[in-house]
């Protein structure tokens, strides 16, 4: 009988099992790990974009052209980043550059330009025009800007800070790192593409950081970004760039300006006629109008009554007006020639008459015009203060868009240009309006110059204020229509009114102005007429004064009486009892 043997298996450790397990696991996983591990990319992009590219504020704004050893920067980079208000006149080919007491210009492919009409001479051209665009050269600039500029070594980068610039100077590590670590990435990755490779202890100015990374920029103008442990910050750095500002001689008044305007149509008043005018320290006559397309100007001035005036203690702003003629405007400013045309005008007469200050009264104007009137003002403020003249400049609230009495008015930056802005805080209701109604009410008055004053600062402005008033009258027709016609009337002749009519004033909230309504029985007709008194002007000497304003300015001198005068005096010491 056959014998049968068995034998018992042996069975594996469990460490045998374990161990096969986790190397199956590793050759599966091994392809995965392998193309999601984080290797740093070796993709190198290119930083700058053709020839000669100018580095501003971090980024590449365009490009510069170099011709011989001038650089030249696009007229569209200047405008966009350094002076909006530069700009191009097409008639003379110019370059138009204005600053506080200088108007510059420089024409296209010329050896000179002309700072306040003074010829410059230059080796080369600062205009050049080429290929549909135009170019300036930089060197030139530097006088009028604060601005300096770099020409940056292997990338030809024209690299442009400007006063105020601020960024913190560092050093890449002296350690031993894997030259990936150190190359300037698109991102705060190391998965993005590089821009430049940097070496141990090379200096570079931090620009920004973010998450673990520093934006960094290399001394050939080359920025990337850079874990932060390979740099070390080491000192901040602002750029300072000091301009040279003549200091200019003009004439100064004590205290708050106290003006009135002196209205002359066709000929002066005789002054020998003019009552003192307590508290007054400036007259403004409306001697000079624009008459013409060619810049030429009508003058009704008169030495005489210059004379008269500062031998009373006044000081004297010829009113210059554009006759309130919107095409004639148009014509008139379009061109650099054309206003250097008037501002001439207005220097000369200057002098003959012994002016302390220019008044412009621009008013009527073309919506789309507006920036006509501020360049003409940037040209003439710095030809005027060189002169030593103060220069001012009527404004109205604003009254909607398309309106050609109030939308053109650029009224920030006219507040930059200009020594004083005077508001004409009146016509509120027009002669023409289909309703009747004050003037000037003190709320209207109030709530738009508040709004003003986000524009335009405090110390910058005057408030012009009505010396007459408006006779409304209420016509009540057959048909049950109902005409609305008015007249404006003086201080004076408002009270022979009331007078001749017996009739006494009362107060009205609603305007803060003292208001009278009368009904004539012959006539089926209603008269009324919100007063400009003692009561309405020293509310609004008040308003100035509450709102530190720099003076008051009354139209005009010949609507007032004299009690006008010490009503709209900004005396601080002087209190009104608020009905």
């Amino acid at each position: 009988m056959e014998q049968i043997e068995y034998r018992k298996k042996k069975s594996l450790s469990p460490k045998w099992i374990l161990g096969g397990l986790m190397i199956a696991i590793l050759m599966i996983a091994s392809p995965i790990l392998f193309l999601l591990y984080p290797f740093a990319s070796k993709e190198r992009l290119t930083y700058f974009t053709e020839k000669n590219p100018i580095l501003f504020e971090g980024t590449q704004k365009g490009n510069a052209l170099l011709e011989g050893n001038s650089i030249f920067l696009p007229l569209t980079f200047m405008q966009e980043h350094i002076d909006h208000s530069i700009i191009f006149d097409e008639k003379s080919k110019s370059i138009i550059i204005t600053t506080t007491d200088k108007v510059i210009q420089m024409p296209t492919d010329s050896l000179t330009f002309f700072v306040n009409q003074k010829p410059v001479d230059l080796q080369v051209s600062p205009i050049i025009s080429k290929e549909g665009q135009i170019f300036v050269a930089i060197d030139p600039l530097l006088s009028y800007y604060p601005i300096q500029y770099t020409v940056l070594e292997d990338t030809g980068a024209v690299w442009v800070q400007k006063d105020g610039d601020h960024y913190i100077q560092g050093e890449i590590t002296s350690e031993d790192v894997h030259p990936e670590k150190l190359r300037l990435r698109t991102e705060p990755s190391l998965q993005s593409p590089y821009t430049a490779e940097m070496s141990k202890q090379e200096i570079v100015m931090i620009e920004s950081e973010e998450q673990d990374y520093y934006l960094v920029r290399k001394e050939n103008g080359l920025s990337g970004y850079i874990h932060k442990k390979y740099v070390k910050r080491n000192k901040e750095v602002t750029i300072t760039i000091s301009q040279k500002n003549e200091a200019l001689e003009i004439p100064k008044i004590n205290g708050p300006i106290q003006l009135t305007w002196e209205a002359v149509y066709t000929k002066n008043p005789d002054h020998t006629l003019i009552p003192d005018m307590l508290g007054l320290n400036v007259v403004s006559p409306t001697w000079f109008s624009l008459t013409g397309n060619d810049g030429s100007i009508k003058n009704l001035a008169s030495l005489e009554y210059s004379k008269w005036a500062q031998s009373r203690g006044y000081q004297v702003w010829g009113l210059f007006s554009n006759s309130f003629d919107p095409v004639l405007t148009h014509e008139a400013l379009k061109d650099f020639e054309t206003r250097q045309k008037i501002i001439v005008q207005l220097l000369h007469f200057s002098q003959m008459y012994q002016l302390q200050g220019i008044n412009f009264d621009i008013e009527n104007v073309k919506q789309e015009d507006g920036h006509l009137v501020t360049q003409f003002m940037r040209e003439a403020t710095p030809y005027l203060h060189e002169a030593g003249l103060v220069v001012s400049m009527d404004i109205t609230f604003y009254a909607g868009e398309n309106n050609n009495w109030s939308s053109f008015y650029e009224r920030s930056k006219l507040a930059s240009i200009v020594d004083y802005l005077i508001i004409m805080a009146y016509d509120e209701h027009s002669g023409s309006s289909p309703v009747s109604g004050s003037v000037s009410s003190l709320p209207w008055v109030e709530k738009n110059l508040q709004n003003l004053l986000t524009e335009v600062p405090k110390e910058k402005l005057i408030l012009g204020v009505p010396l007459y008033t408006r006779l409304w009258k209420e016509q009540q027709n057959a048909d049950g229509t109902k005409e609305v016609s008015s007249q404006a009337l003086s201080m004076m002749k408002v009270k022979e009114w009331l007078a001749e009519k017996g009739l006494q004033p009362v107060y009205d909230e609603e305007s803060g102005q003292n208001y009278v309504e009368y009904y004539a029985e012959d006539e089926k007709a209603t008269y009324k007429v919100w007063m400009e008194d003692e009561l309405s002007l020293s509310k609004r000497a008040n308003l100035a004064s509450t709102y530190q304003l720099a003076g008051v300015a009354s139209w005009s001198r010949n609507f007032g009486d004299q009690t006008a005068w010490t009503a709209i005096n900004m005396d601080p010491n002087k209190a009104l009892t608020q009905k």
